[in-house]
């Protein structure tokens, strides 16, 4: 099996790359692809390392010729970043002069990242259609992933979208409750870094009011949210969710301090020079701050399912198709689902009351609109976009950050030159 990965010269690549050199010996190749030809020789002679330590007989190699790269490959990781780092700082910096939350994955900040990266990702899934292996599938952990994943479907893509949050939970409440991963199952609902576990199931029992109950300034802790925001709920928001529950809180603290960029662009430079070590054949304890965490293991359980067609479980982005009555059917949302060699298909969740469906309403109509804005362009879209978005909402806030956001992004998005 040979997987091309797409923003490859990432500097979480290697992450990817363990996962693969100890779980999955039927790879042959992984091709990482990527611009940045500067990047590409230091983390591709790194996850070459990785895989000679554990003795894997597939072979890395790299190339910044997309089409090479993605020619007869089985599966396409896409997890690429237009605008680089600068341009995930501007996402995390213009909204907060309007009050509103610097992010890059929800509100203006997140727009602005979906308006850049799917005519890319569209791109690149085209290109996949014609070189890739026939009946190829396409894994995105591309950021908003949710609208990217949606983007692909749209045309017509065989595509899954793929985020480290359920996983991250099934791994902290595992530890909590001492016993193994394999054994959590999560009833884990919503849209993409907007969900809810509402159920944390070991061998049919529900332990989530155990480990409320036992670990709930823990827990609280981990997603920044007051304790009152999980017992109120009788669930574990996201930590996405903070931005939601405590906007106005979070635009103060982040006005004036490092933004994850920032934060980033410094850990990638240390990582870099790490990776460059000829004799560095495991992960720095350093790439843990990077993000991503058992992005690996989610990767290859998905990949394993897709060809195997062996119908486990995985939460995965994926049309809804009446799962939550409502959405309408084509939008995209984040459960568990089945999982075979014809792709995802959701599972049936209990009923979504209120508190949680109205949300999820408003930010998928958004995402549609995301969607519209960044396939077709056009300032009006953009604003009608934003006007949607709970974060926004408002006429005087949607124009300015229309504004803004078109001209921070003026070189990757042509048609508002």
């Amino acid at each position: 099996m040979k997987i091309a990965v797409v923003g490859g010269g990432s500097t979480y690549t290697p992450e990817l790359i363990d996962g693969f050199a100890r779980l999955d010996a039927t790879v042959t190749e992984i091709a990482l692809i990527d611009p940045a030809a500067d990047r590409l020789p230091v983390v591709g002679g790194f996850a070459q390392r990785i895989f000679r330590r554990h003795g894997h007989p597939g072979q890395i190699t790299w190339t910044t010729d997309l089409d090479a790269g993605l020619t007869d490959a089985d599966v396409v990781i896409i997890q690429l970043r237009v605008g680089g780092q600068r341009a995930r700082i501007s996402d995390e910096t213009f909204p907060l002069e309007c009050g509103c939350v610097g992010q890059e994955t929800t509100g203006a900040g997140g727009l602005a990242k979906a308006l850049r990266t799917v005519p890319v990702v569209l791109d690149v899934a085209e290109r996949a259609r014609r070189r890739a292996a026939p009946g190829a599938w396409i894994v995105n952990f591309t950021n908003p992933t949710g609208i990217v994943t949606r983007a692909l479907l749209d045309a017509g893509h065989r595509a899954v979208g793929l985020c480290n949050v359920a996983i991250g939970f099934q791994r902290r409440f595992a530890a909590l409750l001492g016993v193994a991963p394999g054994q959590v199952t999560l009833d884990h609902v919503g849209l993409n870094h907007l969900t809810w576990e509402r159920g944390v199931h070991v061998d049919g029992v529900d332990r989530l009011p155990e480990l409320l109950s036992t670990h709930l300034d823990g827990i609280a802790d981990a997603v920044s949210l007051p304790p009152a925001i999980l017992t109120t709920l009788g669930a574990v928001p996201s930590y996405y969710l903070r931005y939601f529950y405590r906007h106005d809180q979070v635009v103060e603290q982040d006005r004036g301090a490092p933004t994850r960029g920032e934060k980033v662009a410094e850990l990638e430079g240390a990582l870099l020079s790490m990776y460059a070590d000829p004799a560095l054949d495991t992960k720095p304890d350093l790439l843990a701050h990077r993000g991503g965490a058992y992005y690996s293991e989610a990767a290859v359980g998905l990949i394993g399912s897709l060809r195997s067609g062996d119908g486990a479980t995985h939460p995965v982005n994926v049309r809804n198709d009446g799962t939550l009555p409502f959405l309408p059917d084509d939008a995209v949302i984040e459960v568990g689902s089945r999982v075979d060699a014809d792709g995802a298909t959701p599972l049936p969740v209990r009923p979504v009351g209120p508190h949680l469906s109205g949300l999820i309403s408003h930010v998928s109509g958004y995402e549609e609109l995301a969607v519209h804005a960044a396939v077709s362009g056009g300032r009006q879209r953009v604003y009608q976009a934003l006007l949607a978005h709970p974060l926004v909402g408002q006429h005087d806030l949607a124009d300015s950050l229309t504004d803004r956001l078109l001209a921070a992004n003026t070189a990757h998005l042509r048609w508002a030159a």
